[in-house]
């Protein structure tokens, strides 16, 4: 794939960002795109490895033909390589901007640590489909007279919606927030992927004959009023239940999970209301608790607002700059990494558990925290302050919402509390609703929600139908 001798020849260009005194300034995109003949240079760096771990499970949840569209790239064929790429990633440009790329972890030349600029290219390749005209809506050529309630109006929901309209499936997608996108609209910031590419989605799918109802707040007597009107019903919610640190202190004013934080400075980006007590980071010492992407979007959204210091606490131990090859690869490794944001003037703390938030007359004053030894026990004799005025709680999800259709108890649920199905046909314990991203599987990757939701689309139109000809 690409040319043969590409990747001796061709050196790994990354795509390059706005200096940190300028990005900080706003909430819109940085990145600096490759031009054109750059992006096609990355993609001759495609080797013809002969088994290419980056499009396996390992790699790649949704099986793009990554080495396929490399050519097609190389060989100045943009277009094909569009059709290629949509033919098995609904949202080509969404992942192109916020998946962490496991696809380059497994690529052959990561070995030698140079993979193929794979997340780049993808992302090309979806702007310039836009920029092109070569996205249009794809309705059905015929109607089947079926209806499919979709709730949830994420990336799951959205990838299962669009499957099955485009087979002449009636869908209607039910979604509580204002506008669609879910997670990706109010919990991942503008400055990584700004919402005008949820909104031509949007438009897309709606031009194929998808219902878009928002505010619609799903309970368990209208879940069951759902099931009676349609003739499937496919659970996409996600997994909002914030995990309990357990933490002295949390009652205090200035601590807050992250997701409140994030959705509120979303909704100030698209210039919706929200009637919360505002939470803002301007002026103030903020630490964050935890080491994942949510965190480290605390970190880059409270810069933006003028906080005085961020200190991020992770309670693992520093990671190894270098994998060790043999043993992970082409897995997703455990290794060192700094992201946009917390290059952007985080302080980092490793190996540092989390005590107590300590506050003076009900507001949050300092964080409490201790060394921690290789079990994650803190270390006596090793307690220290750090001033805080705002500690936002970023450790990951628990599961789906409770107080929602699943308070009737109905469903089957997992020890984690996510609704029990499988991947095969996606059926919950309820007879005609399915599940599927986040809901079903935990806090995951938007990768693997649109995989699910593809393949829960392929599920429900084949117990509709018979037969399907939609792709697993």
């Amino acid at each position: 794939m690409g040319k043969v001798t590409g990747f001796l020849e061709i050196d790994r260009q990354e795509l390059k960002y706005q200096p940190a005194a300028d990005r900080i300034r706003h909430f819109k995109e940085f990145t600096l795109p490759l031009s054109e003949p750059e992006v096609e240079r990355q993609a001759a760096r495609c080797m013809d490895c002969g088994i290419p771990f980056c499009q396996s499970d390992a790699g790649c949840p949704v099986d793009n033909q990554i080495p396929d569209w490399n050519d097609l790239v190389y060989a100045h064929d943009w277009e094909e390589a569009a059709r290629n790429l949509h033919s098995t990633n609904n949202f080509p440009e969404f992942t192109g901007r916020v998946c962490p790329a496991p696809c380059e972890e497994a690529c052959t030349l990561n070995i030698e640590n140079t993979p193929v600029a794979i997340k780049a290219i993808e992302q090309a390749i979806a702007d310039k489909a836009w920029d092109n005209g070569w996205i249009t809506p794809q309705p059905p050529a015929r109607l089947t007279g079926k209806k499919v309630a979709v709730v949830g109006a994420g990336s799951a929901g959205m990838a299962a919606a669009q499957q099955l309209a485009r087979v002449g499936h009636e869908v209607h997608v039910f979604e509580r927030y204002a506008k669609s996108g879910g997670l990706l609209r109010y919990g991942i910031p503008d400055f990584k992927m700004e919402k005008t590419s949820i909104d031509r989605r949007q438009g897309q799918m709606e031009a194929e004959g998808v219902v878009f109802h928002f505010g619609a707040d799903v309970d368990d007597a209208r879940l069951t009023q759902l099931a009676g009107e349609f003739d499937a019903v496919l659970l996409t919610t996600g997994a909002e239940r914030p995990r309990d640190p357990g933490l002295p202190g949390l009652d205090l004013a200035g601590v807050h999970y992250a997701m409140p934080f994030l959705v509120q400075q979303n909704r100030r980006v698209g210039r919706e209301p929200f009637e919360d007590t505002p939470i803002v980071a301007s002026g103030k010492n903020v630490v964050v608790i935890g080491g994942g992407d949510t965190a480290s979007d605390c970190i880059g959204t409270s810069i933006r607002q003028g906080a005085l210091q961020v200190t991020q606490l992770d309670i693992r131990p520093m990671p190894p700059i270098r994998e060790n090859k043999d043993v992970v690869w082409p897995y997703w490794p455990t290794k060192f990494r700094t992201s946009s944001s917390q290059a952007e003037g985080a302080d980092r703390e490793f190996a540092v558990a989390t005590l107590e938030i300590v506050g003076k007359k009900g507001r949050a004053t300092h964080v409490r925290c201790a060394r921690v030894d290789p079990s994650r026990k803190p270390i006596s004799g090793t307690e220290f302050d750090i001033k805080a005025d705002l500690v936002l709680v970023a450790i990951g999800f628990s599961g789906p919402r409770l107080d929602t259709y699943l308070s009737g108890g109905a469903f089957e649920l997992d020890q984690r509390t996510n609704v029990v199905a499988n991947t095969q046909d996606y059926r919950t314990s309820v007879p005609k609703v399915y599940a599927a991203g986040d809901v079903r599987r935990g806090q995951s990757l938007v990768v693997w929600a649109i995989r699910e939701g593809r393949q829960a689309a392929r599920a429900i139109d084949l117990d509709l139908m018979g037969a399907t000809t939609l792709p697993r």
